[in-house]
């Protein structure tokens, strides 16, 4: 089922997310529809926060990236309950986008490589180091289930310029392509 994705703005973005257990409900279905949903809107990563749940989990998909990095063609994996244990060499700029945030993208600067300790969706515990695109793509998404965003990693002058844009986004004033949820579009409570 393809889901609605939440838009900048929405409270739920900012939020730290708390972890999940084995018993979680429907949780292989969450999870394929995560992909579904990501796969629907052209992304190569959709975390939970995005589709409005306060949760650990995200799913990336990076073997679009295959040309440029042949051991992306088989990189397919749902992360539960993810911890960066260390961040480690240069740090590298990179255009990243995010489909919370349509129609922007923006140079980032992240470290060159991770290991990350996780859950697949198996509940088989991993400890694994990862580099280059693949790093930087499960850093994105890590940032997402701690309440930021790439925007949050922008110099303060090229939010400033950006705020426009991202003012639009808030008032659902943009057409990605696929369903989104918009703060604004909230019933007052």
């Amino acid at each position: 089922m393809k889901l609605p994705i939440v838009a900048y703005g929405d409270p739920v973005l900012k939020k730290v997310a708390v972890d999940i257990d084995e018993n979680y409900p429907e949780l292989p279905a969450l999870i394929e529809n995560m992909f579904e949903t990501m796969y629907n809107a052209n992304g190569v990563g959709l975390a939970a926060p995005q589709i409005g749940l306060s949760i650990r989990l995200f799913v990336i998909d990076a073997t679009p990236f295959a040309d440029e990095d042949a051991s992306l063609a088989t990189f397919k994996k749902a992360f539960i309950n993810p911890v960066i244990t260390e961040e480690s060499g240069k740090e590298w700029k990179f255009n990243e986008g995010c489909l919370s945030i349509p129609d922007i993208r923006e140079d980032v600067s992240r470290k060159e490589q991770i290991t990350i300790s996780y859950y697949d969706e198996n509940w088989k515990h991993h400890e694994d180091t990862f580099n280059g695109l693949a790093a930087r793509v499960i850093q994105h998404e890590y940032d997402h289930i701690e309440g930021k965003l790439f925007t949050d990693r922008i110099s303060a002058l090229r939010k400033a310029m950006l705020k426009g844009k991202l003012d639009a986004i808030v008032k659902g004033h943009v057409n990605p392509g696929y369903r989104m949820k918009f703060a604004t579009n909230r019933k007052k409570r």
